[in-house]
């Protein structure tokens, strides 16, 4: 299915051994970055250069982790 922005979601995992509230904070985390890249999109449309970069990686007692963004934001030319 092609979505408004002009990408395509990716086909759902049969094989997937998550629980339920980890298949729930993917899809946050997909709807998210949807929302970001349409953001970055229209940034970029309107004259903006965009770069995300990792700043931190945030780390559970458990072994995982996960990488934070901060975006550099440059006007246009």
């Amino acid at each position: 299915m092609t979505n408004q922005s002009g990408f395509q979601d990716a086909p759902p995992d049969d094989r997937s051994e998550l629980t339920p509230e980890q298949e729930s904070a993917i899809r946050i985390i997909a709807n998210n970055l949807h929302r970001l890249n349409d953001a970055v999109v229209k940034a970029v449309e309107a004259g903006i250069t965009v770069e995300l970069m990792r700043t931190a990686r945030y780390h559970n007692a458990s072994g995982n982790w996960g990488d934070q963004l901060t975006p550099v934001i440059r006007p246009g030319k």
